[in-house]
């Protein structure tokens, strides 16, 4: 058997040199219309900052940014907004910020939202960070105020884990990254001759699960992100794969490919117990657990076609459910974070693999992307958002898109992008 050399890289201290690049294709009809004031500061902080922001707030496709807010002047009294020099330039909401730096690494950045139509302020808030780490301050402060302003938490400060495949020549290399959700800051975690596959974040974000094949055989790893320390959940001669963690952290569903064929497993990860849930001659693997960790949603062909099925851990002689029945392939599901709907791959009649979503209470589904070839979706922790993969132009990308319809591309800068996967959200 061939040896393979894997490198290992500690989560804070290793940064590729390539990053995902962006491009926006889609944006909402109806968007809010938001102004942020200039602040002078020494260096350009606020420069940075406010660009980080608005990237952010742009990509949700909710939010259009109305320049020369600057000329209503903000007065000394904070009695006295100008709320109606706001109106006349066809802002909704308006952010006054301000920055100081507290010693010569670390900064405050605060920002006060106000709703132009209720003249009202509708939160203040102090964002605490490195002057050496500006992009993670302004992550926050989006999140802050795209929460304000629409209800619903923000999601620029989470992650994103994924798969780089690169070809050179007749070698290939397999790395498994991390990156913010902008593409930025993007971290080489593992780099391996032989595939990676199927990465999922553990509920606290400190760890991660993955398949890789360089024993030979698919085998499952845990990996610590802050050390690097690795390893293997189970030691058979036999092929595991499909990890997906339970929210609370203590198991690991599985796909374990015994007796030749595939079924799912739960793994309690204290002592490495072994529980069997499916038992069926057809495939199942592709397993997800629901929010609550009551349910587990899973991929089966035992209707004589790629379907979703969703099972009760109550009991062990729970029955799946069928939840999918409109076409012959729907597959690589995911829930909803408020357990309302499922996200999934679905084949159209033409052939064509698309993005597709069904909430419980209907009996359809709704297509959510029009490329030939699109797979392996991952649900943002606040539900608003699907990051996926595509190809476009013989290049892999990833894409994120918004269930209200926007649509952002970070196109690989080196090889293939797949296997994506959203962390929750970052404490």
């Amino acid at each position: 058997m061939t040896k393979s050399i894997i490198s290992i890289f500690v989560f804070f201290s290793v940064f590729s040199s390539a990053e995902l690049l962006l491009e926006i294709t889609q944006g909402s009809d109806n968007p809010i219309n938001l102004g942020i004031y200039e602040i002078s500061s020494q260096g350009n902080e606020d420069t940075l900052i406010k660009n980080i922001i608005q990237n952010d707030l742009i990509r949700t496709g909710e939010i259009k940014f109305i320049e020369g807010v600057d000329i209503v002047p903000l007065p000394e009294n904070d009695q006295e907004f100008n709320y109606s020099g706001w109106k006349l330039l066809g802002l909704d909401y308006v952010v006054i910020p301000s920055i100081k730096s507290t010693d010569k690494n670390s900064i405050e950045y605060r920002y006060r939202v106000f709703d132009v139509s209720r003249k009202r302020e509708v939160r203040s808030s102090t964002v605490f960070g490195l002057s050496s780490n500006l992009r993670q301050v302004g992550h926050y402060a989006s999140d802050g105020i795209y929460e304000a302003i629409t209800g619903i938490e923000g999601v620029a400060s989470t992650k994103l884990l994924y798969v780089n495949e690169i070809s050179f020549r007749d070698e290939k290399s397999y790395r498994l990254m991390v990156s913010d959700v902008d593409g930025y800051n993007e971290r080489t975690l593992l780099n391996s001759p032989e595939p990676i596959i199927s990465p999922a974040w553990s509920p606290k974000g400190d760890k991660v699960a993955y398949v890789s094949f360089e024993t030979g055989i698919a085998n499952v790893y845990i990996q610590d992100l802050a050390t690097g320390d690795r390893e293997s959940v189970l030691e058979q001669n036999t092929q595991i794969s499909s990890p997906a963690w339970s929210p609370d952290g203590k198991y690991l569903s599985l796909t374990l490919y015994q007796d030749g064929n595939a079924e799912i497993y739960i793994l309690r990860l204290r002592d490495k117990t072994l529980t069997r849930l499916t038992n069926h001659y057809s495939i199942d693997t592709e397993a997800i657990w629901s929010p609550r960790g009551n349910k587990i949603l899973f991929t089966s062909g035992r209707s004589g076609s790629p379907q979703l099925y969703e099972i009760s851990l109550r009991g062990l002689r729970s029955k799946p459910k069928r939840i999918t029945f409109e076409g012959t392939y729907n597959a690589k599901g995911s829930y909803l974070p408020d357990a309302n709907g499922n996200i999934f791959v679905h084949r159209a009649k033409s052939g064509s693999f698309h993005i597709a979503l069904k909430y419980k209470k209907e009996n359809f589904i709704r297509i959510l992307t029009e490329a030939r070839l699109d797979e392996s979706p991952s649900v943002a922790p606040n539900g608003n958002m699907v990051v996926y993969a595509i190809s476009e132009d013989n290049k892999a990308k990833l894409a994120i898109l918004s269930l209200n319809g926007a649509r952002f591309v970070l196109p690989a800068s080196q090889g293939v992008v797949r296997e994506p996967a959203w962390s929750g959200f970052v404490r």
